[in-house]
């Protein structure tokens, strides 16, 4: 008589186990790599500290006062520029004369002022210069001669320190001569504006007022008179 064998029951795989034991323990590391990752985060954040941020606003904070200051005194000194700027200009267009009139504004002014001391003119020479390191601004140079009184040399000085132009007495020579006279030989300085490029010596003696005298004519040329024999009559005479 025989007898059934009982059907064996299945073993475990072992590699099933192992793979579910390798996906757990990956599934652990990767938990506590990201639980080091936060840690490390809330212990040093990106931008630093709360401490180190609330340092840094500071800083920057005071930073921004420091250029604000020196923004405000960097508009005061522009401001300061040109208020100056505006001065420099007002006395220039007070006190300079045009390089075009230059001339017979100072002859004007000189003649006036001879006038007004009684003193005598004896001539004026002038001699143009430009101002170093500047364009538009020149100098005049004015050697005038005068004769007359000590009295009539103190108003003519008086005159010219009141003129409405800027007029600088650079020299001045006083020699007597008799019958209590003085002859008088003045530097006197005139600053001009637009500089003073078109002055030429042609325009210089234009506005002399010893060159713009008329040449005197030249004298009649006469026959001389025979001293002996009759002497012929024209027939207007008649």
């Amino acid at each position: 008589m025989t007898t059934a064998r009982k059907p064996a029951k299945p073993q475990p795989s072992s590699s099933g186990g192992g793979d579910r034991a390798r996906t757990v323990r990956i599934i652990l590391g990767v938990l506590v790599l990201l639980n080091l990752v936060a840690a490390g985060l809330i212990l040093y954040p990106p931008g630093g500290s709360a401490e180190s941020l609330e340092s840094d606003l500071t800083s920057l904070r005071k930073q921004v006062t420091q250029g604000r200051a020196a923004l405000n005194e960097t508009r005061g000194h522009a401001t300061k520029v040109e208020k100056g700027r505006g001065a420099g200009d007002q006395f220039q267009r007070q006190y300079f004369m045009d390089r075009r009139t230059a001339y017979s504004l100072l002859v004007s002014e000189l003649t006036g002022a001879a006038k007004t001391a009684g003193i005598q003119e004896k001539g004026y020479a002038y001699a143009p210069n430009l101002i170093e390191g500047s364009d538009d601004l020149g100098m005049v140079t004015v050697t005038a001669n005068f004769e007359g009184s000590y009295r009539n040399l103190l108003a003519l000085v008086r005159a010219i320190d009141r003129s409405k132009d800027l007029l600088i007495i650079e020299s001045l020579n006083a020699a007597p001569q008799p019958n209590n006279v003085l002859t008088v030989a003045m530097k006197i300085n005139a600053f001009t504006r637009d500089g003073i490029a078109g002055l030429t010596p042609s325009a210089v003696a234009q506005n002399d007022p010893a060159q713009n005298v008329a040449p005197e004519a030249p004298a009649a040329q006469t026959t001389p008179t025979p001293t002996s024999g009759p002497t012929p009559t024209s027939g207007a005479a008649r």
